[in-house]
């Protein structure tokens, strides 16, 4: 039977994205797991947030795979918290999303004899949207070939060939302050034409597509007695192919852009944080390699969800999803992740990394 304390050692560090303190711990075990493997550490040093850490293998001529992972979690200190298990399965912040898929990485490369042209990154920020590691994650991403992510898998195991593009923006609104009794016709009422903006947003939805734009807040106003001078508008967009994705930025402009209420003014902020991720022909190819090496069918699925994935597709880089062990509930205080699915993963894996460097 698998021994998972050293998972249970990983959960039991609490890893909340704010608290640069314990993503740094959990970093700290990763790096001493990945150095005895012979990997070399290069730290991105980060002040508000954990540390973002980059380890390369040794190299040789041919294609070259990244991993990606994240260090972070959601839950703060003292809200969920700690490792527990039973037989079938293990329970705790992280255990599918993504501690669970970090150690599936760690055990299939102690499976290698040799490792070369496979490295890895795990950044500190996935949680909240990889606004600070994005960046680099992009730069290292476009010098792979392949690139393996190991968010949690599909229920039968399957591993992830699509994510949905996300945008996050802030339409800040302005009007202009008037006795909504004595002086109605002198104000410009924000809130009026915020309310505007949302039911135009609301029309940018397209199930059919994949596409949903979601106004999450608005806010504004001063009180019942006055015609409101500013508003606020969140809205966050998610769309599954380019096409959608570039209507629906057109389109977010437009509308901010025209004045329903004569006289208002609009600002656009925020943007795209994770671009989508299609399936494509490259990837079927590369899962036949997988299949190969594995001497197994590999399944597939799609996610709304997005996740770094996005970021390494979105530069070139061949890219599959979903090769941590399959969980549920995370994001809650029930996340759980199959034990039966973890041991899976690890033997897939740890396949895929020997074929992957027989064939260079």
């Amino acid at each position: 039977m698998y021994d998972f304390s050293e998972l249970a050692e990983l959960i039991n560090i609490n890893s909340y994205t704010k608290n640069k303190v314990g993503v740094d711990e959990n970093g700290s075990l990763m790096r001493q797991k990945f150095e005895a493997l012979g990997y070399k550490t290069k730290v991105f040093e980060r002040k508000d947030f954990g540390n973002h850490l980059y380890f390369t293998s040794l190299k040789k001529e041919g294609p070259k795979m990244l991993l990606l992972g994240h260090l972070d979690t959601v839950f703060p200190p003292g809200t969920f918290e700690g490792f527990k298990d039973d037989e079938e399965w293990i329970y705790g912040p992280g255990v599918c999303d993504m501690k669970g898929g970090n150690m599936v990485m760690v055990e299939a490369l102690r499976a290698q004899e040799k490792i070369f042209n496979i490295d890895i990154f795990l950044v500190s920020d996935e949680e909240i949207g990889s606004d600070d590691s994005r960046e680099f994650t992009k730069e290292i991403a476009k010098n792979y070939e392949y690139c393996l992510v190991f968010e949690a898998a599909g229920k039968n195991d399957e591993i992830v060939v699509a994510r949905k593009g996300i945008g996050t923006f802030y339409v800040d609104i302005e009007g202009k302050a008037a006795h909504a009794g004595n002086c109605y016709s002198d104000g410009i009422d924000a809130n009026l034409e915020a309310a505007h903006k949302l039911i135009s947003f609301s029309h940018l939805t397209n199930l059919s597509k994949g596409t949903t734009v979601n106004v999450g807040k608005m806010e504004g106003g001063i009180g019942a007695n006055t015609i409101s001078p500013q508003a606020r508008l969140i809205l966050e967009a998610r769309f599954t192919t380019q096409s959608e994705r570039d209507r629906v930025l057109a389109e977010i402009t437009e509308i901010v852009n025209s004045s329903y209420v004569l006289g208002s003014r609009a600002i656009l902020s925020g943007g795209l944080q994770r671009d989508v991720m299609e399936e494509n022909e490259a990837q079927l190819l590369f899962i036949k390699k997988l299949e190969k090496w594995s001497k197994q069918r590999l399944l597939t699925e799609k996610r709304g969800g997005g996740s770094d994935a996005n970021i390494a597709a979105s530069v070139g880089a061949i890219t599959l999803d979903g090769f941590g062990p399959y969980g549920d509930g995370d994001h809650t205080i029930h996340e759980r992740a199959s034990k039966k699915s973890f041991i899976n993963r690890i033997e897939l894996v740890s396949k895929i990394f020997k074929g992957f460097m027989d064939e260079l």
